[in-house]
């Protein structure tokens, strides 16, 4: 199927993909002095009294703003806000589907990192999250950083922090089907950028033992030049045998790659040159690092892509929903490292033991099961870590 002509025909029939839809009816004067004045000045006047109400009495508790620059779209780079907008309205949809959360798009004309920082919390108050998008490294750092630092509700950047929660998710599992332990594995992860760099943090949280990041210009280790900042703090803490080459040199003897970089990169030599049992997650988008039929040709144990078309997909969509869902009901002030890892081992423990096999390492993208896990797992782990409001 042509899914771009499907696409821009249901985006020109409907006018994009977004309306504001009503929870209350106004049929008559009644209502409408109800709903707006004279009566709405009581809720007013009990939140001027508690700020905390705002929650009791508006959309806040359920609201998440989706916001992006529109400087690091989906595969199509730096397209401007107004283009990014079909993608955020996307996003919004799929918060309403999969968590029932009331999500809207805010695109922002400007690249400036005060500037975003300073948009954002000017519209905070009628917000209870914030999902930052396709907004360009090593930008995306700092401009989330500042938010978590400046804002007392849930920040999160998803394609940061989205893919490292379901990357993590796969690969307990997928470490468990071939016999072996996260701390003993060796990983190469290429693709230096927000994703890559966020993936890795949070493998070493789960317990990974050695990670090698691998951008164009070769694997981050201590010294290059190259490197930016955000690069030459990862260089400190991972690469523990300080490797130094490009992939297809830093590849061999690994036991696991992960790739959020471009298609193509690798081959099925690459993957054969790997350890045993080797795993391979290409989630370059629309085309992988190299296609699981090239893969097996190098005797892959374990195959993943970011594409709905192979088994085990690895999609953002298992993790943003029910990790703001959690963070929603708890009314927690932030998204933690505690409640990622949660989050991961919540969408893991979906595949049973008996389950668990080659092709299902991950649960598919429509399996109801997943939000409700892990806004529960969230929620919990936000309650024990008492960051609630």
């Amino acid at each position: 199927m042509d899914y771009n002509e499907l696409s821009l025909k249901l985006h020109q029939e409907h006018g994009g993909k977004l309306q504001v839809t009503s929870k209350v009816q106004i049929k008559n004067r009644d209502d409408l002095s109800t709903a707006y004045t004279p009566g709405v000045a009581e809720p007013c006047r009990r939140i001027r009294d508690n700020r905390q109400d705002v929650y009791k009495y508006t959309c806040k508790a359920n609201t998440v703003a989706v916001v992006s620059d529109g400087t690091a779209v989906l595969g199509l780079g730096d397209i401007g806000p107004e283009a990014a907008i079909p993608v955020m309205e996307g996003k919004a949809i799929l918060f309403k589907e999969f968590a029932d959360v009331d999500a809207f798009p805010i695109c922002l004309d400007t690249k400036d990192v005060d500037e975003i920082v300073e948009t954002v919390k000017r519209i905070a108050p009628v917000f209870g999250g914030i999902n930052l998008e396709d907004i360009s490294a090593p930008r995306c750092f700092e401009i989330e950083a500042r938010l978590k630092e400046e804002l007392d509700i849930p920040v999160f950047h998803d394609d940061q922090h989205g893919t490292a929660i379901v990357v993590s998710a796969g690969l307990i599992n997928a470490v468990k089907l071939v016999g072996k332990r996260l701390e003993e594995v060796n990983v190469v992860i290429n693709g230096a950028g927000s994703a890559g760099i966020s993936i890795c943090k949070l493998l070493m949280q789960i317990g990974v033992g050695n990670v090698v990041l691998v951008d164009k210009q070769g694997a981050l280790c201590p010294g290059e030049e190259w490197m930016n900042p955000a690069q030459k703090q990862m260089a400190e803490i991972t690469n523990i045998h300080r490797e130094k080459g490009a992939l297809v040199d830093i590849i061999k003897g690994k036991d696991i790659f992960v790739g959020v970089s471009a298609p193509g990169v690798v081959t099925a030599e690459m993957v054969a040159s790997m350890a045993k049992d080797s795993i391979v997650f290409a989630m370059a988008n629309p085309t992988p690092e190299i296609m699981p039929e090239e893969a097996k040709k190098g005797n892959v144990r374990v195959m993943a892509t970011g594409r709905s078309d192979y088994p085990n997909q690895i999609n953002n969509v298992l993790v943003f929903p029910g990790i703001f869902r959690g963070a929603l009901d708890a009314k927690a002030t932030a998204i933690t490292e505690e409640m990622k890892i949660a989050a991961a081992k919540a969408i893991a423990a979906i595949v049973s033991d008996e389950e668990l096999n080659e092709e299902y390492i991950i649960p598919g993208a429509f399996d109801e099961r997943v939000a409700k896990a892990v806004a529960k797992a969230v929620s919990d782990e936000a309650k024990k870590l008492g960051i609630t409001k």
